[in-house]
């Protein structure tokens, strides 16, 4: 049974039964987090760098139509084709036409979570293409039929065997887990589909409005290899992934490769100002860009959540979030996880029956807001998305049940009373040290990772009248 479909319930028991997992996030986790710190403390003033990057992005959001205009004028006069996609169906569909045009079977694709938002592969496999991951982690994750357990780490769930057993039915033979062993065979295999690549599909870190370039981030160049060697290429982009001018670029590049991987600058920043010119001696002819929607202009539209655009996709907030460090990604079962998954996904898939527990993975420590290198507020944007679903009515019965319960009895006193006495005399089977550490169900969803105080045998203004008495 494969994690789409598990209930939410049954992805978290089986994140909390899988120690490796659990021990591999906490440790790749821990590692990201602490290069974060490191190469933050060697920039210095990194709360002025915070500043700068949440002003930029703010004044990107609010004058976000003039950027996209001023980005597609740029693009469409040197000859790239844009396209706009309003849902991700219309996304697939302009892609799909693309490659049937070219009749296209080999795609090579470097990572783009927008490909994985939308769904893309599993569309191109339909049509007969064969879309074929060339970033490490997403090709292991592609063979294991996964999504991403980590915005920049997809594939750190997995054991070297685990990966082993995954290649080894490509290879047609044993392969050791070393990792010389692993890396040598993707190579291999890599270098071939490279040579055979029909059309390129990339994503998008940064597109430059003044000039209509754009900016991928990599530590691997294979984001190179898939933007230069196919004669095609198409880049995903969400609406909102833009920056004004090669200046601002510079902080947020500064800023997203820090809070990334604790690097100054990632291995490979590419920037293209596409297509290819007669004097170039590699590149694409022909070049699309697909910009996509996908209910983002309702978040800008929206005051309470429209912060939640500034986010530049760095994973800061998965490596502080305890939440995150004991589950992994894939208990979430969305393509965003971590807080910032935990805030979008509902926003952009607009369906609080199937995302809405996302806002409720969180203790609200607070942790994310202060990781954001760009200061978003996500404890307080997940408290209004609890907030806004409670009041959409999208709460389940037993919790609308249990809190018109509390309402009763909190505005009743001596049923109050009443109440905890009978509460203090049915709770003894479950009490342990003074703690209550089991009981029936909906109890029991709590007490079965927690514990409760017991209730008091004598309540506190018992208590109180006892003592006036003596007096």
């Amino acid at each position: 049974m494969t994690m789409y479909n598990l209930t939410t319930d049954q992805r978290v028991d089986k994140a909390l039964a899988d120690n490796f997992l659990r021990q591999a996030t906490r440790r790749a986790t821990d590692r990201l987090r602490n290069n974060k710190y490191k190469a933050s403390d060697e920039l210095g003033n990194w709360e002025e760098w915070r500043n700068a990057g949440e002003t930029i992005r703010k004044h990107v959001i609010a004058n976000l139509d003039f950027y996209l205009h001023q980005l597609i004028e740029q693009m469409e006069k040197r000859g790239v084709h844009v396209h706009l996609a309003k849902t991700p169906a219309d996304a697939v569909g302009i892609v799909r036409n693309i490659v049937r045009e070219h009749d296209a079977k080999n795609v090579l694709k470097s990572k783009s979570m927008i490909s994985e938002e939308i769904h893309l592969n599993h569309a191109l496999e339909e049509d007969g293409a064969a879309a074929v991951e060339t970033d490490l982690g997403e090709y292991i994750i592609q063979i294991a039929g996964e999504p991403p357990s980590h915005i920049i780490v997809p594939a750190m769930h997995k054991t070297r065997q685990q990966v082993a057993d995954l290649f080894e039915p490509i290879a047609g033979h044993a392969l050791s887990s070393d990792t010389p062993t692993l890396t040598r065979f993707v190579r291999i295999q890599m270098r071939e589909q490279f040579l055979r690549g029909d059309i390129g599909i990339t994503g998008c870190n940064f597109a430059v409005a003044n000039t209509g370039s754009i900016v991928m981030v990599t530590n691997e160049g294979n984001g190179r290899m898939v933007s230069t060697l196919p004669r095609v290429q198409i880049t995903l982009m969400g609406m909102e992934r833009i920056v004004p001018s090669f200046r601002e670029l510079d902080i947020m590049l500064n800023l997203l490769a820090r809070s990334a991987t604790g690097q100054r600058l990632s291995s490979y920043t590419t920037i293209l100002t596409p297509p290819k010119k007669s004097a170039d001696s590699d590149g694409p002819e022909e070049y699309h860009l697909v910009i996509l929607d996908h209910n983002r202009s309702e978040i800008l539209g929206d005051k309470l959540f429209r912060t939640a655009l500034n986010c530049i996709r760095c994973g800061a907030c998965f490596n502080v979030c305890p939440v995150y460090r004991q589950l992994g990604g894939h208990a979430y079962g969305s393509v965003y996880s971590g807080p910032i998954g935990s805030v979008i996904t509902p926003l952009l898939e607009k369906d609080w029956k199937k995302w809405g527990h996302l806002p409720y993975f969180s203790s609200l420590c607070g942790a994310c807001t202060e990781g954001c290198p760009v200061r978003i507020p996500l404890h307080d944007l997940l408290v209004k998305l609890r907030m806004r679903k409670t009041q959409s009515g999208h709460t389940p019965q037993v919790e609308q049940q249990i809190f018109k319960a509390y309402r009763y009895l909190f505005t009743r006193e001596k049923t109050l009373r009443r109440a905890l006495r009978l509460g203090a005399h049915l709770q003894w089977p479950f009490v342990r040290n003074h703690r209550i550490t089991g009981g029936p169900a909906p109890l029991s969803n709590w007490t079965k990772s927690r514990t409760l105080p017991m209730v008091a045998p004598k309540p506190f203004m018992q208590i109180w009248a006892d003592l006036n008495n003596k007096r």
